[in-house]
């Protein structure tokens, strides 16, 4: 058996306090998590944060840095994820936009909101990568090398 990482990555985008973040059904609940999703054929680590936070928000966001390199083994299927975390702002919404179809809706929450509710975080990582960022420090987007 050859064990492989599977590549994520994910964006925090504050605004004001608050964070993007997306709302899914996942293990016959609802659940919350960052924008976030694989890396795809042929695409960078930069375009694939972009194109993930458009698809599930509908914002166009400005990637600011990067928040960390995370390794995570889900306990529910004992898959590995590596997932390059990236801070941004929000730039325009496209409300009109369909969002991917396992994602119920884009939401704006403070950290003390996502922090009441643990049941309802995809991961662990959700809060973490959070925390990370406020924290900082924010690393330069230079650190990605394509």
């Amino acid at each position: 058996m050859t064990w492989q990482p599977h590549i994520t990555v994910a964006t925090i985008i504050e605004d004001q306090g608050r964070f993007l973040l997306v709302e899914e059904f996942k293990a016959g609940k609802h659940v919350y998590n960052q924008p976030a999703g694989h890396l795809e054929a042929n695409e960078t680590l930069l375009e694939a944060a972009l194109r993930e936070t458009l698809e599930e928000t509908a914002w166009e966001v400005e990637l600011t840095g990067v928040v960390g390199i995370y390794l995570y083994t889900a306990p529910s299927n004992g898959v590995t994820y590596q997932r390059v975390c990236f801070a941004g702002r929000p730039r325009k919404h496209h409300p009109e936009r369909a969002l991917d179809s396992d994602i119920v809706r884009a939401a704006w929450l403070t950290r003390d909101e996502l922090l009441a509710d643990p049941g309802r975080w995809r991961s662990e990582l959700v809060p973490r990568c959070i925390d990370d960022y406020l924290a900082g420090p924010l690393h330069s987007l230079a650190l990605i090398r394509d």
